[in-house]
């Protein structure tokens, strides 16, 4: 049956559509004398659908605008009579439109609309809260089913009525926005581009003040934010924007966690295009703590072949590198605030002084947030503007490199080396516990820090070698000082280190004690595989029978490597076990064995299974190819799950023999370097 409008003539009656039903009439002409005569009723309503969204909003809302007044016009509310006429109307039509509408279930909710058709209850609240059909459906979970239903009944509906607001003054788009369904905000925009201009979020204390982009942006839809913000014509003034919702919206686009989806570029044509909107102390408060956002986008292989290669011709060859959108965001707003008076940019940098523990200090200090979260990029742009931030002190009088050492983070450490000399000066400061940096290097860090670490052993070694690194920029007469507990930084690492090092000398011993049983079980099968060759021995001269194939002498050479790396690998282990496991073994003898034995171990695995798989070649060199083909295909299959499950841990250990002289003063400069192939 074709979906379409029912026409009204005027004596009330209608023409086409479907056919009244009379068993219905007598409820219709109830439900119509209930409209006249319930006009004036304001009953008090229970929270709905929205208002289960609400309350965050509201208070985003209420942040900026005030609430003490009475809103000069109400929401354009649905048609109420279902509402307040008997129960037996309700019964008989909201509920069942309600699961229909919440189901998206059309062939249900078609049948009310054709039993009822006198009535237009495209229009009508079927929820306390003032919801229609449309506002129901546009609050569910996305589907097919939904989306065809939202389909055809927009199809019933004329612009007006896609412009009906519950009580709390929000549209179906406004809903839908929230919920993120694009598919209903795409019927809904196509009939009546207008509602994107609706605010909502109002209440009976507040006229609605959020653009149905605030929510969108607020819940992390992008799809929506993108697509509503290409219809809003840069929010401009015509549109129903005001500064404020302006920077509402901004600081949302910043503040969610979009940033993999590029959601900023919405933020920096907002920025480039309203300059003047004034929340860049909330803007960059909240990118400092957004280190995530700074990332440089992933490419795949082929493109980051492409550019080595292109980088290796030449410099001037090489492909044009894209900064990170917060990046570009960042510049934009610092340079404009870098130009202003060095109190100001000091406020801004120190923000509000709060009360904490008893005393007065500034919890939001923007440039010590970026410090502990590791935000590297976000703290190198404000350094390179105002330089002088290198000396600022946090209210523990710390400095960022301080707060670096504290949290383990090397790419804000490193730029120390940057400095020249100037290091000097900072790496004596004392803070107000009487620690200095390499105190600091001595504290056990946050566990967070040392999550993409395997083993305990492993850890250890992380926090030596920063301590190692930290004490080699001391100053001599600083490596002895002691902090107010009367520790110097070597008794505080050891007292601190201490239930790390017992774990990571069981991880250790654990570790070892499990590969040498596999190695050991792979040493005594290669070895009896020596003297039990396929095919057998000539029984007049002892010579196995196929000495003369190749794929025996492959046989014979495979299973002798397996055999000579398996042994390796068991004396490694042992050495492993046998260890003294004193602090400084762990910062490279240790993790040298473990990799040694993890390598050969790999190796003895592959070639032993090159052995197996080659003995069924010897054997069916002439007739039922597919046998050895097959079994060696299936014989590369341990290997493979060999590389899978310990790939992580072979790699960590790798990095952590070969890759910690790299982990510190690195070669490339960042602080006042220009790439000039951006």
């Amino acid at each position: 049956m074709d979906v379409q409008r029912r026409n009204i003539t005027a004596d009330g009656s209608y023409r086409g559509g479907w056919a009244v039903d009379k068993r219905v009439v007598p409820i219709m002409d109830m439900m119509n004398q209930t409209d006249s005569q319930l006009d004036s009723i304001n009953e008090e309503k229970p929270l709905s659908l929205d208002q289960q969204q609400q309350p965050e909003m509201n208070n985003a809302a209420d942040s900026h605008a005030s609430s003490s007044f009475t809103p000069s016009r109400g929401p354009n509310l649905p048609n109420p009579t279902l509402l307040r006429g008997s129960r037996e109307v309700y019964l008989e039509i909201a509920v069942p439109l309600y699961k229909a509408s919440v189901k998206g279930d059309w062939e249900a909710a078609e049948d009310i609309f054709e039993k009822y058709q006198g009535v237009e209850l495209v229009r009508y609240s079927i929820t306390e809260n003032g919801e229609t059909p449309l506002h129901v459906a546009a609050s569910t979970k996305s589907s097919k089913k939904v989306e065809k239903f939202v389909e055809n009944l927009v199809k019933l509906m004329t612009k007006e009525d896609l412009a009906l607001e519950n009580t709390n003054y929000n549209t179906a788009l406004y809903l839908a926005a929230t919920r993120g369904n694009i598919k209903t905000v795409k019927t809904m925009m196509e009939k009546n581009e207008s509602l994107r201009a609706i605010p909502g979020g109002g209440s009976e204390q507040k006229l609605p003040t959020l653009m149905p982009l605030y929510p969108a942006a607020l819940f992390g839809n992008y799809e929506v934010v993108k697509y509503l913000y290409e219809k809003s014509n840069d929010l401009c003034d015509d549109d129903g924007w005001k500064p404020v919702t302006r920077c509402w919206f901004l600081e949302k686009c910043v503040e969610g966690d979009m940033f993999a989806l590029s959601s900023l570029d919405i933020a920096l044509k907002v920025v480039v295009k309203y300059p003047e909107l004034g929340s860049e102390v909330r803007i960059l408060s909240m990118m400092a703590q957004k280190p995530e956002a700074f990332q440089e986008e992933k490419s795949n292989i082929t493109e980051r072949i492409i550019k080595i290669g292109f980088s290796a011709i030449s410099l001037k060859a090489g492909p044009l590198e894209k900064e990170p959108k917060a990046l570009q965001l960042l510049k934009i707003i610092w340079n404009d605030i870098a130009k202003r008076p060095k109190k100001e940019i000091d406020d801004i940098m120190r923000g509000q002084r709060e009360k904490i523990n008893g005393r007065m200090a500034y919890p939001s200090r923007i440039l010590f947030v970026a410090a502990e979260l590791g935000n590297t990029k976000f703290v190198v742009e404000l350094i390179r503007q105002y330089p002088d931030l290198i000396w600022k002190v946090n209210d523990n009088n710390q400095s960022i490199f301080h707060i670096a050492v504290k949290h383990r983070y090397e790419g804000i450490y490193n730029l120390l080396y940057e400095i020249g000399s100037m290091k000097d000066l900072v790496t004596p400061i004392k803070d107000n516990d009487g620690n200095n940096m390499l105190h600091l290097a001595a504290k056990s860090t946050q566990k967070k820090r040392l999550e993409d670490v395997s083993g305990a052993a492993l850890k250890v070694q992380r926090e030596l070698l920063w301590f190692k690194e930290v004490e080699s920029i001391m100053p001599p007469t600083y490596r002895l000082n002691k902090n107010k507990d009367g520790l110097t930084p070597r008794e505080l690492f050891t007292e601190e280190h201490q239930h790390l090092m017992i774990k990571g000398e069981e991880w250790m011993k654990s570790t070892a004690s499990q590969c040498m049983v596999v190695a050991t079980l792979i040493a005594t099968i290669v070895f009896a595989a020596a003297f039990t060759v396929p095919g057998g021995y000539n029984e007049n001269n002892g010579i196995p029978i196929f000495n003369r194939k190749l794929t025996f002498v492959v046989f014979v050479v495979a299973d002798a490597i397996s055999l000579f790396l398996s042994s390796a690998s068991i004396l490694t282990f042992l050495s492993i076990l046998t260890s003294r496991y004193a602090e400084r073994d762990f910062v490279r003898s240790l993790p040298m064995k473990l990799m040694l034995g993890l390598s050969t171990l790999f190796l003895s695995i592959t070639t032993m299974m090159i052995t197996f798989g080659v003995s069924f070649f010897v054997l069916y060199h002439h007739e039922m190819k597919w046998i050895p083909i097959s079994i060696g295909v299936f014989a590369i299959m341990p290997v493979v799950l060999y590389v899978v499950l310990q790939y992580h841990l072979l790699i960590d250990v790798i990095r952590a023999t070969y890759g910690a002289k790299y982990l510190f003063k690195p070669m490339n400069q960042v602080l006042f370097y220009e790439n000039p192939r951006i």
